[in-house]
């Protein structure tokens, strides 16, 4: 461990097969709780590069367990978080939407580690039990549109890593890796992501990786499409800065997508979003992020015509009624 300190603080780099390495060990628990936050402080002290990350990537997928979701080719939407902006649940919020709208959605997620409520906590409020059972998964996706995969369940390392992420209440590495990880392997991948450096690393990986993507950013720091100004969207086909009123929106106030200040509160505010009873500034950030995703999936249409698809999923009630289904199959 001294030795591989001391290369992160010199501002070395490891090899994809050193990082993998590491992984093992801490599958292994070969590292103490204070090891373990020393080395992730020490890669919080420079980038991490791609061969790096993806050491990391392979040492979860070779340890954790995996979900074929054959015959269907699934979207995940997720955020790297630790943007800092304590937002309500706009990844988790906007994966039903697309799920109303009829696409099948793997929708990996965590505990919150530095916000008050992340994607878990959220569904967990809703009386939902997580499950690693495929069977059980596979009936959510063909029921609902719709599975979601409690991180911990499939990946070992992110359970022993959970306690320190928590108690040092900064993003870490692993808030950069959990897009990598979902354990259905998705065919398409919509990754909010908190700076313009973050994106050029993911843009590499995911072409490594050969998966359809699309990396968001908004330019004042959300880790999403916040419309609280221009954002960018970078995906194989596009690169391109959007203002809110090119997809036909207002710019939204900062205040407006508060997630709240308890678990509860935040829940609060992913049902009213859902039942098309939020505020009109939280509904149009859903749509915007729901329609980039559903884009992904549908690249010859236009964005905007993927808003509509978006828009008519939550106005017709379709994504509130996918979540009451989600819930009544899994609780």
């Amino acid at each position: 461990m001294k030795a591989i300190l001391t290369r992160l603080v010199n501002q070395e780099t490891l090899t994809r097969e050193e990082t993998k390495a590491i992984l093992l060990r801490i599958v292994e628990q070969t590292y103490s709780p204070e090891q373990l936050a020393t080395l992730l402080m020490a890669w919080q002290m420079r980038s991490i590069n791609i061969d790096e990350l993806l050491g990391l990537r392979d040492g979860l997928l070779e340890t954790g367990t995996s979900v074929d979701t054959t015959p269907y080719e699934v979207l995940d939407i997720v955020g790297t978080g630790g943007d800092g902006k304590n937002t309500f649940n706009i990844s988790t919020c906007a994966s039903f939407v697309v799920a109303g709208a009829g696409y099948k959605v793997a929708k990996h997620g965590n505990y919150a580690a530095s916000s008050v409520s992340g994607a878990s906590n959220v569904i967990e409020e809703h009386g939902v039990r997580f499950t690693a059972d495929h069977d059980q998964l596979m009936r959510s996706l063909e029921t609902c549109n719709i599975a979601y995969l409690h991180a911990p369940l499939f990946a070992k390392a992110m359970k022993f890593v959970a306690p320190t992420r928590v108690a040092l209440q900064i993003p870490t590495v692993f808030n950069l890796l959990g897009p990598l990880v979902n354990p259905t392997r998705p065919k398409y991948q919509v990754l909010g992501v908190a700076s313009l450096e973050q994106m050029r690393l993911y843009q590499h990986i995911y072409q490594k990786l050969g998966v359809q993507y699309a990396i968001t950013h908004s330019l004042d720091g959300y880790d999403e499409v916040s419309l609280t100004g221009d954002f960018k969207v970078c995906s194989k086909t596009l690169e391109k800065i959007f203002s809110p009123a090119d997809l036909g929106f207002r710019i939204v106030d900062p205040s407006s997508l508060y997630g709240g200040a308890t678990k509860s509160e935040a829940a609060t505010v992913f049902d009213l979003v859902l039942k098309n009873e939020s505020s009109e500034e939280q509904k149009n950030v859903i749509l915007a992020n729901a329609g980039v995703a559903i884009h992904v999936l549908q690249p010859d249409i236009t964005m905007v015509e993927c808003v509509g698809q978006a828009r008519e999923s939550l106005e017709s009630g379709r994504a509130y009624q996918t979540l009451k289904k989600f819930i009544e199959i899994n609780a």
